[in-house]
C-alpha cells in the first residue's frame, strides 16, 4: 500500500506594489497641509487667543516695552476688528460684553482704527470722568491715590532705540535718569497705587506736569469707554482729542479686541540676529508669567 502523494500548496499571489508618489503630489499634499494650518492659526488667533507686543512705555510700571503678552479674544466678543486687517466678515458686534473698570484692554485706536493700543479701562458709559491735578475723578469722587516706592528702571536697549524714534529721552527728562549701584543707566519715577471704586487697584506713574493733568468733565456715551496709560504722563490716551499720533478720544465698544491676560516673555533690545547667546540674555525671564 503506497501513501497518498501530498499535493505542493499554491503560491500565495504577489501583494501589488504601491504606486510611487510622485514629486508633484508630494509637493500638492504639503501646500495642502500648510494651507490647513495657516486656516486653524487664523481662526485660533482670530477668536480665542493672540500675541500683542509692548511698542511704549505708556503702560509702565505694568507693562515695558519690550513685553509680549497673550490677549484673550473671546472676553469681550467679536467685531471686524477681531479679524486680520479688520475684514468686514462681522456686522457690528456679537456676542457682546462690555469691560470692567479696570481691564486692560487691547483695542484699534481712533481715529484711523487701524493700529493696536493698549490702555485700561477708567470709565464706562455713562461715567463722568474729569482730571484734576493729575488725580482721576470718577462720577464727582476722586479716586484713591497713595504713594508707593520709586518705580526704578535699567536704561535698556528697546528704551533708547524708542526714543530716538519719538524724538525724546530715555528717561522722559534728564533729572529722572541717575546711574545706578552697578554703574548703569537707569530712570526713577514716582509710583502711585489707585484704586477704583470696586476696590480694584493698580500701579500709575505721575513723574511730572502736563496741561492733561487738568480736564473738562466728559460724560462716557453709550457705547463707549474711557482709557488712560498707567504712565499717566506719556500716554496719548482718551484726555486728548482723537487725532492720529496724539490721542484716542472715547473708545467705541466695537473697537475692542480682547483683554490682556498674562505676559508671554520679555527681551530688552539687545539681541542681535549674529549672536545666539544675546537671545537669550537678552530676555528678561523674571517678567514672563505676570497676569493682570
Amino acid at each position: 500500500m503506497t501513501d497518498a502523494s501530498i499535493p505542493a500548496e499554491k503560491p500565495a499571489p504577489a501583494t501589488p506594489e504601491p504606486a510611487p508618489v510622485s514629486a508633484k503630489e508630494e509637493a500638492v499634499d504639503t501646500i495642502r497641509f500648510l494651507a490647513l494650518l495657516a486656516i486653524a492659526v487664523l481662526i485660533f488667533r482670530s477668536f480665542f487667543l493672540s500675541p500683542f507686543n509692548i511698542p511704549s512705555e505708556s503702560m509702565q510700571p505694568r507693562l515695558l516695552i519690550g513685553d509680549y503678552l497673550l490677549v484673550n479674544k473671546m472676553a469681550y466678543g467679536y467685531s471686524k476688528y477681531s479679524l486680520p486687517f479688520s475684514v468686514p466678515l462681522i456686522p457690528g458686534r456679537i456676542f457682546a460684553r462690555t469691560p470692567d473698570r479696570g481691564d486692560v484692554v487691547v483695542f484699534k485706536a481712533p481715529p484711523v482704527n487701524d493700529n493696536d493700543y493698549i490702555k485700561r479701562v477708567i470709565g464706562l458709559p455713562g461715567d463722568t470722568i474729569q482730571v484734576k491735578d493729575g488725580i482721576v475723578w470718577l462720577n464727582g469722587k476722586p479716586l484713591k491715590r497713595e504713594p508707593m516706592a520709586d518705580f526704578v528702571i535699567p536704561v535698556t536697549q528697546n528704551m533708547i532705540d524708542a526714543s530716538r524714534a519719538n524724538g525724546t529721552l530715555p528717561c522722559y527728562s534728564p533729572e529722572f535718569e541717575e546711574i545706578g549701584a552697578n554703574g548703569q543707566r537707569q530712570c526713577r519715577y514716582k509710583r502711585f497705587k489707585e484704586t477704583l471704586p470696586s476696590g480694584k487697584s493698580y500701579a500709575i506713574l505721575d513723574i511730572t506736569s502736563i496741561p492733561e493733568d487738568n480736564t473738562a468733565p466728559v460724560t462716557v456715551p453709550a457705547g463707549h469707554l474711557f482709557l488712560m496709560g498707567d504712565n499717566r504722563d506719556r500716554s496719548a490716551d482718551s484726555r486728548f482729542p482723537a487725532v492720529e499720533g496724539q490721542g484716542i478720544g472715547l473708545v467705541p465698544e466695537e473697537n475692542l479686541v480682547g483683554h490682556a491676560l498674562v505676559t508671554m516673555f520679555s527681551t530688552d533690545g539687545s539681541a542681535s540676529w549674529i549672536n545666539p547667546i544675546s537671545w537669550f540674555t537678552a530676555a528678561r525671564w523674571n517678567r514672563a508669567g505676570e497676569g493682570f
